[in-house]
């Protein structure tokens, strides 16, 4: 290391495996010099040897600024997203530790009471993003890898019936018509639908192929065709692309148009992904096993699998029997429901073809049960 003025000003000379770094110090003072000059080295040395340059200051806008930019903020996160960056945003990252979740909470609830499972999903976010932190070196250790989530309760998931299924196709736009379908009739995650490509859809054989999952257990999975979801994909058919788009455009969500259509509709509450847990529960009814069914959707959740079932291999045939066993669960179901409406009011319901999507008219008519879904 050495010391050199030029004019008024020193200026730092430091050689490390012979290559010279020089910086100037922009003091006169050569003992305020010396001292720059040692953090100079220190700093040269720290980045010869890829010591983490820690940045415990940083405000936690600026690290989500960075989190994003590297490619890391999912679609989940950035909308948690929305609620962590106003109360952190200016807050270092030193300063964010289980005093500041505490305050989060009671911010959170100011409004209206959120349940558990809200603030947890939050502030699982936050602490990936932390981890993160860690990873990129700005951080030593995660503040909040020791915090404790809220218990949270079980709470009851919504089933849709067939009945409330026909209303609310008859109340959405056409695009939300095809998504929904899918939903109930694969099992298959939101993300997963607005992914899908026409070029992984095998219609000689009928099978969908999920190339795009939030899980890697539910990548590459085959899931066969009802009819009705194979006629409507016929129906629409392109050489390539996105299967699932908004005059043309790729939907990244749905969130609005959801909403208005259940309210059109008449029905209760439903999240979409509600339908999952739809699609799930028809099968059980019709009968299908649930090492089938887990298969079919791509349940990723190690707590639902015991290691009997991580060797247990099913094959395709086996999931197009279950496909069949909730075409016929259908089928009798909408029999029964026209049975039902035909006691009720005495009135027959009109025949329909199985590729048709229904009307609002239809469906206040009651053709919802009709063989359409099927």
């Amino acid at each position: 290391m050495a010391l050199f003025k030029r004019g008024n000003t020193w200026w730092a000379y430091i050689w490390i495996d012979g290559v010279r770094h020089h910086k100037s110090t922009n003091t006169s003072n050569r003992r305020q010099a010396e001292t720059i000059e040692r953090q100079f080295h220190d700093e040269l040395n720290e980045a010869r040897h890829r010591l983490p340059q820690l940045k415990p200051e940083m405000t936690f806008a600026e690290l989500v600024a960075r989190f994003i930019a590297a490619g890391m903020g999912r679609p989940h996160s950035l909308d948690r997203l929305k609620h962590l960056i106003p109360f952190f945003e200016e807050i270092p990252l030193e300063d964010i530790n289980k005093s500041a979740i505490r305050k989060y909470r009671q911010e959170r609830n100011k409004e209206k009471t959120l349940t558990a499972a809200t603030v947890n999903r939050d502030l699982s976010v936050l602490r990936r993003i932390l981890y993160w932190s860690v990873e990129e070196g700005f951080l030593l250790s995660n503040p909040l890898g020791r915090l404790r989530l809220e218990r949270e309760r079980r709470t009851k998931r919504p089933v849709m019936s067939v009945a409330e299924e026909m209303k609310l196709l008859a109340a959405s736009p056409e695009h939300l018509q095809r998504i929904t379908l899918c939903a109930l009739h694969t099992g298959m995650r939101r993300g997963e639908i607005l992914y899908e490509r026409w070029e992984d859809i095998d219609f000689d054989n009928r099978i969908l192929h999920v190339s795009f999952s939030k899980t890697p257990e539910g990548e590459m999975r085959d899931i066969p065709l009802t009819t009705r979801l194979y006629e409507m994909l016929s129906a629409n058919r392109r050489d390539r692309g996105l299967v699932f788009t908004f005059e043309g455009n790729a939907l990244k969500n749905f969130k609005t148009t959801w909403g208005a259509s259940l309210r059109r509709s008449g029905i209760r509450h439903f999240r979409f992904h509600d339908l999952r847990h739809t699609a799930n529960t028809r099968m059980m009814l019709a009968g299908v096993l649930q090492e089938v069914r887990r298969e079919i959707i791509g349940h990723a959740s190690q707590r639902s699998r015991d290691v009997n079932d991580r060797y247990t291999q099913i094959e395709l045939p086996e999931k197009r029997e279950a496909i069949l066993k909730l075409e016929a669960w259908l089928r009798n179901e909408l029999e029964r429901q026209a049975q039902l409406l035909i006691l009720q009011e005495g009135k027959p319901i009109p025949p329909q073809s199985s590729t048709e999507l229904p009307t609002k008219e239809q469906a206040n008519d009651g053709s919802e049960h009709s063989t359409a879904v099927a």
